[in-house]
């Protein structure tokens, strides 16, 4: 059944609609006129901005810098790494024109003479173009490490779009390091894992598994690929961000290059790894319920709403001082003065959006100097003295924050199976669930599961113990259990 009130369609009626309504609801985003872009309203870009400062700053902590490479890439630097452009050449948009005329019967036509002597791709990734600058700037060891990042717009054109979480367009940012050694590089991927799992499970409050892709799953071009899934309330797994061991492809593709310490030549050894929107529809899914958005307190852009109960043709002047002099230890905070909705409407529209704390403040919360306070989470109404405001505000911030993650890993955890044969398999993957299996390792057993359940191998855990066992697709030998899931 729908909310009448807010008009969001259950997750249990329909998911996937849940989760548009929600994005309506919130007001994050809506269409646009390009199929399968979008456009990001304030209040959702306002939460991808507290994702960025959070990272931007742990980047930056990290030793890297902040640089920008053109949107348009040559086609030809694609011609030099095949399994790169393998991977990408299906969702490539390609500019072959650099003019526009007026046909002479007021129509705006591409000019047929302004053709490009090189067609352009637009960015799905920049690993091409920025090699293109290592190869010039990478002369001696002296040079190494390079440690550089861009926030940037992508370009896939994806056939099946939703908000967010598959977009043509997207916004993210991308690291791109150079090193002296595999060793170098591969400590380089690992290590910004770590600080995408910081993000998403202390600011976002999301549980994720962290661990290395498949050989199949992998980046198209890299040696070795590092992710963290998370688990969203239909029990699919959400690819939250992921780290990858470049290897030396790139660099002998380009010829970015070395000379080391002993006078030889060297090619170096790469890493690029990155996050885009689409972590703000995990977010949604992982917290958000059917009256709207749930927001964990440290991304959101708003932490406390205040809504003053204003009497029509009444004045409201003292209510409203009274309110102002509130101090609840935090800066997010809106006081919402409209007087053209009545109170409950606020509570509603505050509620879609998701904000953690709400107070309320009439005459008679005036007259004794308190205010109602309600998490979001678990919506009950206390009445709080405001003189205690500050330290109950903070503790409420803290234990929602708490709670949220607590709730998706406690989910994630129930939902998580471990089986050993492949009747189980097929029961959990019905229901949804993550599965702990063993794989033989071969590319040809993981598609025929995917094939046969739509379940992809999400990684290879790292706090998976190596454990002996027997395929639970083909029956043969198996170094360890890997995790499986349907996906986004």
């Amino acid at each position: 059944m729908s909310n009448k009130n807010n008009e969001i369609t259950s997750r249990a009626e329909d998911y996937s609609q849940w989760y548009l309504d929600i994005i309506k609801a919130a007001d994050l985003a809506e269409t646009s006129p390009v199929k399968g872009a979008m456009v990001i309203k304030p209040y959702g870009y306002a939460i991808w901005e507290n994702v960025k400062i959070f990272l931007d700053k742990k980047i930056k902590a990290t030793g890297h810098k902040n640089m920008y490479f053109p949107l348009l890439i040559p086609k030809s630097f694609f011609n030099k790494e095949a399994s790169h452009v393998e991977g990408f050449a299906k969702e490539c948009a390609v500019v072959t024109h650099y003019r526009l005329k007026n046909d002479g019967q007021g129509n705006i036509i591409v000019d047929d003479t302004a053709k490009l002597e090189e067609e352009l791709i637009i960015r799905p990734t920049s690993e091409t173009i920025i090699n293109d600058s290592f190869s010039r700037w990478i002369k001696s060891w002296r040079d190494l490490p390079v440690l550089i990042n861009q926030w940037a717009n992508v370009v896939r054109w994806e056939m099946r779009t939703r908000p967010f979480l598959r977009t043509s367009e997207f916004l993210w940012q991308e690291g791109h390091t150079c090193h002296a050694s595999k060793a170098e590089a591969e400590k380089e991927a690992k290590k910004m894992l770590k600080v995408y799992v910081e993000l998403v499970e202390k600011k976002l409050a999301m549980s994720v598994v962290a661990g290395k892709k498949s050989e199949s799953e992998k980046f198209a071009g890299a040696l070795h690929t590092y992710t963290i899934e998370a688990m969203m309330q239909d029990g699919k797994a959400l690819q939250a961000a992921t780290s990858h061991n470049l290897g030396q492809n790139f660099a002998k593709a380009f010829d970015t290059k070395y000379t080391d310490k002993n006078e030889k030549i060297q090619y170096a050894w790469q890493t690029s790894w990155g996050m885009s929107t689409r972590i703000i529809g995990g977010l949604i899914m992982t917290h958000s319920d059917d009256k709207g958005l749930v927001l964990p307190p440290e991304i959101a852009p708003i932490k406390v709403v205040i809504i003053p109960i204003l009497k029509d043709k009444e004045d409201n002047t003292k209510l409203l001082s009274f309110v102002k002099k509130i101090k609840l230890g935090v800066k997010e905070i809106e006081i919402d003065v409209r007087d053209n909705m009545t109170p409950g409407a606020k509570y509603n529209e505050w509620e879609k959006k998701g904000v953690p704390i709400r107070l309320e403040v009439g005459q008679r919360e005036m007259e004794s100097g308190s205010v109602v306070f309600v998490r979001r989470d678990i919506g009950k109404k206390d009445l709080v003295r405001v003189d205690d405001l500050v330290k109950v505000v903070k503790q409420g911030l803290k234990d929602m924050q708490e709670s949220l993650y607590k709730k998706s890993l406690d989910f994630r955890t129930k939902k998580t199976k471990t089986v050993d044969t492949w009747e189980d398999f097929k029961k959990e993957i019905i229901n949804n669930n993550f599965i702990l299996a063993h794989w033989d390792g071969s590319a040809e057993t993981e598609e025929k599961i995917k094939q046969e359940t739509k379940a992809t191998i999400r990684c290879i855990p790292f706090d998976q113990a190596k454990e002996k066992g027997i395929c639970v697709y083909s029956q043969k030998p198996s170094k360890q259990r890997v995790l499986f899931a349907k996906t986004y």
